[in-house]
């Protein structure tokens, strides 16, 4: 595959609201919240910045993005200036999140910390956090233990370093210093969900991502009903 990855092939298709849910279950997750004008809230891992437009538009809250691809960098900033949104943008990584300790009230991250070291950056979104700030996660996470195989298969594809079952969550959550931690189990299998989604495509993009995008559905597919997902939310 030319060493393009799962995450190149969201990046080149633009697709908003690549999460599981999507933006249907972002909009209906926020409702929950207490989320004012004078919210400070930081998209850990903002992809082509759907959610943030959306935060923006319904809560005028201050919101901050922060994203290490390059690809999505630029197409959540062309997405921001065409609507005019006053959202900071910043290329960068969540486990090393450039701001001082205390400084946000929430912090939502939408299938961000199945791709990364997912300690590291639960402590730096531990760190960025007010105390009594919140945390909102919606990740990746398995309904039964597979065999090594199986288990090897998915994180070869998804470029990821482990799959988490509901309590290997709780308990990372926990060992970071959480509180209140919930979980909501929203029965949806990672084939559902995406009806609506939104596509920004690259120019001449590879057509190797079609292969990816083909496995990425054949895996779903595969384990439908092991791979899951949870939302996760709890306060600092």
């Amino acid at each position: 595959m030319g060493g393009l990855t799962y995450i190149d092939f969201l990046a080149k298709f633009g697709i908003g609201g690549a999460h599981p849910g999507g933006i249907g279950l972002t909009k209906s997750i926020l409702d929950d919240e207490k989320i004012t004008n004078e919210c400070t809230i930081l998209d850990a891992g903002c992809g082509t910045g759907q959610t943030a437009a959306y935060l923006y538009d319904q809560y005028k809250a201050e919101i901050t993005c922060l994203e290490l691809n390059p690809i999505m960098v630029e197409k959540a900033k062309s997405r921001f200036q065409t609507l005019q949104l006053p959202i900071q943008l910043i290329q960068g990584s969540v486990e090393e999140i450039p701001f001082q300790s205390n400084t946000f009230d929430l912090v939502l991250c939408e299938s961000v910390l199945a791709f990364v070291n997912k300690p590291k950056a639960l402590k730096e979104y531990y760190r960025v956090l007010k105390p009594g700030g919140r945390l909102i996660a919606n990740e990746m996470t398995i309904n039964a233990k597979l065999n090594k195989q199986e288990e090897q298969e998915i994180i070869q594809f998804y470029n990821i370093d482990s799959l988490l079952l509901e309590t290997d969550w709780m308990r990372l959550l926990e060992e970071t210093g959480f509180k209140n931690i919930e979980m909501k189990a929203h029965h949806l299998n990672l084939m559902e969900g995406n009806t609506a989604q939104e596509f920004n495509f690259s120019q001449g993009f590879e057509p190797e991502l079609f292969s990816i995008l083909n496995q990425h559905g054949n895996m779903l597919l595969k384990y439908h009903d092991i791979l899951s997902h949870r939302i996760f939310t709890c306060s600092k």
